[in-house]
């Protein structure tokens, strides 16, 4: 765990610029708003956060911060100030519209910008990631970044012995990725599940390399051993049956990580009937409309509803939701992740309607905003951003109502900024 986390961190200072590669050279002053810093029960009111060269300068009480003379000030007051948001567990693929096959470096950037505009400012893609995207992250040390911070896992692998193992691990590895990525899954009994010993050997060499391990696990048993194999992050909620005391014991005592992606489960039969989302502004506004009348065919929707999976996830998902106020409540690592970017999972929206699907699950607002920046940062092991600090870089989000007060007023976006340098609101 410890040379995993080593090099995931200087991975992540590569992947997200170094102080002599500066995002936006201006100073600017955000003067008077309600700050949450990503981590702190208690939010600084009429604060002032100073950012210069894209990183934050200076943060504290307006009576006590001297903005300096050359900065712009932006008054802020009455609003509230959060960490950008991060999505520990997405895609950023070839998916455009409700078709797939659309991998390419213009259609990547799309999506990051479409993360952006709604407050996602940084993604960690978990597998079937190509070269074009490895492109994208390493060419995010630059001047202008107008969209979502990214990271990588590469592949999804699935070797057929241990031996294969070790090579899939060692190729995958050529790329310098945030995350080695498995499946140990049946999908519901209709394919074979990746033997024990594949997956041992997976984890083993990911270990050797220093890279870490995420799983995408359904069931308890399986999740149980694969932490006790080295598995570094769990992918997905358990949602066979309720997590027991020696998975909680077992997932903190290794300081491991857990993505709820109640969304996920969500998507897949949520379409077989008019979806409440259809008419939220805050979704109407960044998806076209066609995709929205596709998903209302009266056909489509009579398949999903006869369809056996979708109505075994659909009845899977109280568990999940039971599954993540069990492990929050015991004091597990929670990380805010969707699995959004596949057909019709809403990348960035979908993780709105996450952190406010955790609230039906009992999660409190600040548990929910601090799953969704500091200990999601923790998790993917990015030192420079998830809170509001001294050094750290710009990535903050201007919201109009406050989130703490109703987890829902996250969708209240005023601006979005990442680096010091605010995004656009229209998209392409």
């Amino acid at each position: 765990m410890i040379i995993k986390t080593l090099k995931l961190a200087i991975c992540g200072g590569l992947l997200f610029g170094s102080t002599q590669l500066m995002a936006a050279a201006e100073s600017v002053a955000f003067v008077g708003a309600r700050i949450f810093d990503g981590r702190a029960a208690a939010v600084l009111e009429d604060g002032v956060i100073v950012t210069e060269n894209g990183r934050i300068t200076a943060i504290g009480p307006r009576a006590v911060i001297t903005i300096p003379e050359q900065a712009r000030q932006i008054d802020v007051a009455g609003k509230t100030i959060i960490p950008g948001l991060i999505n520990a567990h997405g895609h950023v693929g070839g998916v455009r519209g409700l078709d797939s096959g659309h991998y390419t470096e213009t259609n990547l950037l799309r999506q990051l910008r479409l993360y952006a505009r709604y407050g996602v400012t940084t993604v960690n893609s978990l597998g079937d990631d190509g070269p074009e995207g490895f492109k994208v992250r390493d060419g995010q040390q630059n001047a202008d970044l107008d969209h979502a911070r990214l990271l990588l896992a590469g592949p999804v692998l699935s070797p057929a012995t241990a031996a294969e193992a070790v090579l899939e691990v060692d190729k995958a590895a050529q790329n310098n990725p945030a995350f080695i990525k498995i499946r140990v899954d049946d999908n519901l009994g209709r394919t074979a599940k990746m033997p024990a010993a594949v997956a041992q050997a997976i984890s083993d060499r990911a270990d050797q390399l220093g890279i870490p391990l995420a799983v995408h696990t359904y069931y308890l048993q399986d999740t149980k051993d694969l932490l006790r194999g080295g598995a570094d992050f769990v992918a997905h909620s358990i949602r066979d049956v309720h997590v027991d005391q020696e998975f909680i014991d077992l997932i903190i005592t290794r300081d491991v990580c857990y993505t709820p992606t109640l969304t996920r489960e969500v998507s897949t039969f949520v379409y077989e009937h008019e979806v409440g989302f259809f008419s939220d502004p805050f979704f109407l506004n960044e998806v076209d409309q066609a995709i929205v009348e596709t998903l209302r065919e009266p056909a489509r929707q009579q398949r999903m509803s006869q369809n056996a999976a979708a109505q075994q996830y659909k009845a899977s998902l109280p568990i999940a939701m039971t599954n993540l106020k069990l492990l929050a409540d015991a004091g597990a690592k929670i990380a805010m992740g969707t699995d959004s970017g596949p057909v019709a999972r809403f990348q960035g929206y979908f993780e709105h309607l996450e952190m406010w699907m955790m609230a039906d699950a009992g999660i409190t607002p600040l548990q929910i905003l601090q799953a969704a920046t500091s200990v999601a940062a923790s998790c993917l092991n990015l030192p420079d951003v998830g809170t509001l600090e001294t050094g750290k870089w710009a990535d903050l989000l201007i919201l109009d109502e406050n989130p703490l007060d109703d987890i829902r007023n996250t969708r209240t976006i005023s601006e979005v900024w990442i680096g010091g340098k605010q995004v656009p609101r229209v998209g392409p």
